[in-house]
């Protein structure tokens, strides 16, 4: 079974992509979805209808959606495959920039949108510098001049990432990224690992406290003054 990861900020057009996919590979494969969201999704049922594929959906509630990723793949992965697919799609909500949903195996795609400003690959962090595709969508609303740039800093932000750019809605260009799908390996669901490193650790914050001030919590913390690199740890 392949596998295909696919993260992105909202509204970037990750479910058009996703679409695009199933109607491609769906008279040669047979495919498996799953959404990771945060309090409300419909994916599953708009591709359920529209294509008759397995998917499922799982909200992460309080839990960070790739905290969440981390902690249904594993399950998710057999599922798919006791189901019988050969292509497993999981698109994640994609809404912590400091985490990456990406793993050791299959392909890590980002989607990010043409009229999200240029500067957007640098503040998305791990989900794109740990990507191995990155999708431009939406380039019929944007000039020329504005598309390079956007590519431009992507590639300074992952200079080896494959780039691709379309209009997902009609799937323009697309055919390279289908073409890297059918390339891709089959995973091996004991091997499953994340492919970067999560964050420093959790803190009194991550558990529920609401003072505000970092005196008033213990973990890894950081004062106004601090640089990022220096993080005070307190506590046991």
């Amino acid at each position: 079974m392949k596998l295909l990861v696919i993260a992105g900020p909202p509204s970037a057009g990750k479910t058009a992509l996703v679409k695009q996919i199933v109607r491609h590979f769906v008279s040669e494969a047979k495919i498996a979805f799953l959404k990771i969201d945060v309090v409300k999704a419909y994916e599953d049922i708009e591709l359920a209808n529209e294509f008759g594929i397995l998917t499922r959906k799982v909200y992460s509630g309080d839990l960070c959606p790739d905290h969440a990723g981390v902690m249904v793949l594993g399950d998710a992965v057999a599922w798919a495959k006791a189901g019988g697919a050969d292509l497993f799609i999981v698109e994640s909500a994609g809404l912590c920039l400091r985490c990456s949903p990406y793993l050791n195996q299959g392909l890590g795609i980002v989607v990010l949108s043409s009229i999200s400003g240029i500067h957007t690959p640098e503040k998305m962090g791990a989900m794109v510098s740990l990507a191995d595709i990155a999708v431009v969508t939406k380039i019929d609303l944007v000039s020329q001049a504005e598309r390079e740039v956007l590519v431009q800093k992507i590639r300074e932000v992952h200079p080896s990432v494959v780039l691709i750019e379309t209009n997902a809605l009609q799937g323009s260009s697309l055919q390279r990224l289908y073409q890297l799908i059918r390339l891709s390996d089959e995973v091996e669901e004991e091997g499953l690992l994340l492919k970067g490193n999560p964050p420093l650790g959790t803190c009194t914050i991550c558990v529920g406290k609401k003072e505000v001030g970092w005196k008033n919590h213990f973990g890894i913390l950081q004062r106004l003054d601090g640089p990022l690199a220096e993080c005070l740890y307190r506590g046991e």
